[in-house]
């Protein structure tokens, strides 16, 4: 029984450092796809779209390791939470890799034109977003549901950034509409880091759910 006991706890170690190696790639992803639009290099846009299979792969494998587990070693109650919410963290992964990936084909689509403004609101959205995925997977790992709530709160500051690109692009599009085609690519892209936020917002109320078995709306 010692055994049995001691492999389900190996397994569920292995289950969250799958966790955060994908987490790990999902940042990586979102500041490579965001410095290959502010530095205008395809070469790592192309990159960035290519190893998103990779966190495809890692999403089926950590919910087949969850699935073993739910079949194998029939999970009590708080372990029953800790595998259900890595199933909806790498479903929440996945989706911020996939935005990360259209940035990058913004990119792309972009090739050869000069930017039509700085970009300084738009990385600072996406450093914010990766810190909240970075302090997410954190707080899943200690169990720490305080720790997920403050980060959660710094989503305000994401839809303030986005807030605030929407006004400045709309004042470019009425000034000059010839720049209204990239300006509204770049609208697109402050969109993607706000839903990546919101995002990273879901994984803070699952761990909340996880550690108190109390669901939390922090969408609003």
């Amino acid at each position: 029984m010692m055994s049995a006991r001691k492999t389900y706890h190996q397994e569920i170690d292995e289950l969250r450092g799958d966790l955060l190696r994908m987490g790990k790639l999902v940042e990586k992803s979102i500041a490579e796809s965001v410095q290959s639009l502010a530095n205008k290099d395809t070469v790592l846009a192309e990159k960035v779209i290519a190893e998103d299979d990779e966190v495809d792969q890692l999403e089926l494998d950590i919910e087949q390791r969850c699935l073993k587990l739910f079949a194998l070693q029939q999970p009590m109650a708080g372990d029953l939470r800790v595998i259900g919410t890595a199933l909806k963290i790498i479903t929440d992964l996945e989706r911020m890799a996939d935005h990360a990936t259209d940035i990058a084909r913004i990119t792309v689509r972009l090739e050869g034109q000069p930017l039509i403004k700085p970009l300084i609101d738009i990385p600072r959205m996406a450093e914010i977003a990766q810190a909240m995925i970075h302090i997410a997977l954190a707080a899943y790992v200690k169990g720490d549901a305080e720790m997920a709530a403050r980060m959660c709160r710094q989503d305000d500051e994401v839809d303030h950034l986005y807030s605030q690109i929407f006004r400045e692009l709309l004042v470019i599009m009425m000034e000059d509409p010839r720049k209204i085609t990239q300006a509204t690519y770049l609208l697109f892209v402050a969109q993607y880091l706000e839903r990546i936020a919101d995002h990273a917002t879901n994984l803070g109320e699952w761990i909340i759910y996880m550690v108190t078995g109390e669901r939390k709306d922090l969408n609003a």
